[in-house]
């Protein structure tokens, strides 16, 4: 098992989830951040510290896309162990629908 990152982090991007991670196994794409699957130890701290419920264990059905999605990311963006404020408005787009498709972006963020 790993927890992975889905769609409602697009645009929210809040990051207490880092500041928890005990192996620092997110990555930082523009507008979301992602888990590197392969490094995640499966503590599960992250997951209650995101306001906006992103993160999911990847046994919770109907993932499979969020996994790859991580992997994939993972592997292109830079890790991010600290954290930053997140976009002012992020309250506006937590649990708006079909964000990826409409808003995600392949291009890296920051990182540290």
């Amino acid at each position: 098992m790993t927890y992975i990152v889905t769609d409602n982090c697009i645009k929210c991007k809040y990051m207490d989830c880092v500041e928890v991670c005990p192996v620092d196994c997110f990555y930082e794409g523009e507008n979301m951040l992602v888990i590197h699957p392969d490094e995640c130890i499966d503590c599960g701290v992250c997951e209650p510290e995101c306001p906006a419920e992103a993160i999911k264990p990847d046994t919770e059905g109907g993932l499979d896309k969020w996994l790859e999605i991580n992997s994939k990311y993972a592997s292109a963006w830079p890790n991010i162990t600290e954290k930053r404020e997140a976009p002012a408005d992020a309250k506006e787009w937590d649990g708006v629908e079909g964000k990826f498709e409409k808003y995600f972006s392949e291009a890296p963020g920051e990182g540290d």
